[in-house]
């Protein structure tokens, strides 16, 4: 039924909807679920074009039985801060997850990069990721690996010398402003093969196209980020409706 857990007939229907193309908010319209369940169903089985619908649901079965066995010494399962629903929590992080492989993201990285934003303290140590998100150490390891290449997270040392993973604002700043320079790096690789080819020439009329765009777009990102950074580091305005702050209109 609808809210409750996916069944394995309609992961059947799921599988014969992306056989035929249906886009995931119109599988979801026949089911009568939110679009976000079907694609955070899709993404965490395989993908669109991976997508089995008898291993999803064997998958799932499998995850639940984990998790069922963990829960009584699970950090998933110690109180939230006041106010807040567990499963709520959990539901968001899901779909937050979701939205980073729809990016490009590894799943597991997608995991740990969620976690680490929806964590208060914005700080994590290795053996607290392991823990919170019951995978292995060296699936944190090569996750965090992959995020500090990106420049998304930090590094930090306490006063005993473990070793914490942070996020901060500056990193989406910083993410930025990378992402800015690559597609700049990007131009002048094009623009190298314009006169390589020959100006006039339809190669390099079509590159010369292509540096002129990523010059174009990596110079709006730099202003942007520049113009917006002290977004980063400002009070979120609070709401007309609920002017203490509490998140409830």
């Amino acid at each position: 039924m609808p809210g409750g857990r996916l069944t394995q007939q309609e992961r059947r229907q799921i599988a014969l909807g992306l056989a035929d193309g249906l886009a995931y908010a119109e599988i979801a319209r026949g089911l009568d679920r939110p679009t976000s369940t079907v694609t955070r169903e899709v993404m965490r089985n395989g993908g669109p074009t991976a997508y089995r619908a008898d291993l999803a649901h064997h998958a799932t079965e499998r995850r639940a039985h984990r998790r069922r066995q963990a829960a009584p010494r699970g950090p998933k399962d110690a109180p939230q801060a006041p106010g807040r629903d567990a499963e709520a929590v959990r539901e968001y992080e899901e779909t937050f997850t979701v939205h980073f492989m729809q990016s490009g993201l590894p799943r597991m990285t997608a995991r740990v990069l969620t976690c680490l934003l929806t964590t208060d303290a914005g700080s994590l140590t290795a053996a607290e990721l392991v823990q919170r998100l019951e995978i292995s150490p060296a699936s944190v390891s090569k996750a965090v690996a992959f995020l500090e290449a990106q420049g998304l997270i930090g590094r930090e040392r306490d006063e005993r010398r473990r070793e914490h993973y942070t996020v901060d604002n500056g990193v989406w700043y910083d993410a930025m402003i990378a992402s800015a320079r690559n597609n700049t790096q990007f131009a002048e690789m094009a623009r190298r093969g314009v006169d390589l080819l020959g100006p006039g020439s339809p190669a390099a009329a079509r590159l010369e196209n292509v540096a002129r765009f990523m010059e174009f777009v990596g110079e709006s990102i730099a202003r942007a980020a520049e113009q917006a950074r002290e977004v980063l580091y400002s009070e979120p305005p609070r709401d007309a409706a609920d002017p203490a702050g509490t998140g409830r209109a």
